[in-house]
């Protein structure tokens, strides 16, 4: 360009040629589908396990509660454990569970199921019916 088209230019005679230049984006990783989604399957071949267990004395608890910590249920029976170290073992576990976000139930006289919040206990609606019920054998009518 020469100094008498800028000039002009720079009266507004002549417009100034624009030149426009694209630049290509770099492509970036290609996305599976799958991967760009944000939805999650709830369907897991992850099995859910239970342990059972007979507790003697209290020594026991710390396992017990790391079996909860790693979201397993514990069923426990305590017909053959000391009346003392059962009450503590219960009450350990009861915070355990708490702490967690579980839910615990006595099962039996002896018997208590503690569960991590991935587990949800229901209790069986015949049995409540059966217990509470104006025509069993102990109930009035």
């Amino acid at each position: 360009m020469g100094i008498v088209d800028k000039v002009w230019n720079w009266l507004g005679v002549v417009e100034e040629e624009v030149h426009e230049e694209t630049v290509p984006l770099s492509p970036g990783p290609e996305l599976h589908p799958r991967q760009a989604s944000n939805v999650v399957s709830i369907h897991t071949n992850k099995t859910m396990k239970a342990v059972v267990s007979e507790p003697v004395s209290f020594d026991e608890v710390q396992i017990l509660a790391d079996h909860l910590k790693n979201r397993k249920q514990l069923i426990l029976s305590f017909e053959k454990t000391a009346p003392d170290a059962a009450r503590r073992i219960i009450d350990f576990l009861y915070g355990s569970v708490y702490s967690l976000e579980g839910s615990c139930q006595q099962l039996g006289d002896h018997i208590f199921i503690f569960a991590p919040s991935n587990m949800e206990i229901l209790r069986d609606s015949r049995s409540t019916i059966r217990r509470h019920s104006v025509w069993s054998a102990g109930g009035e009518r």
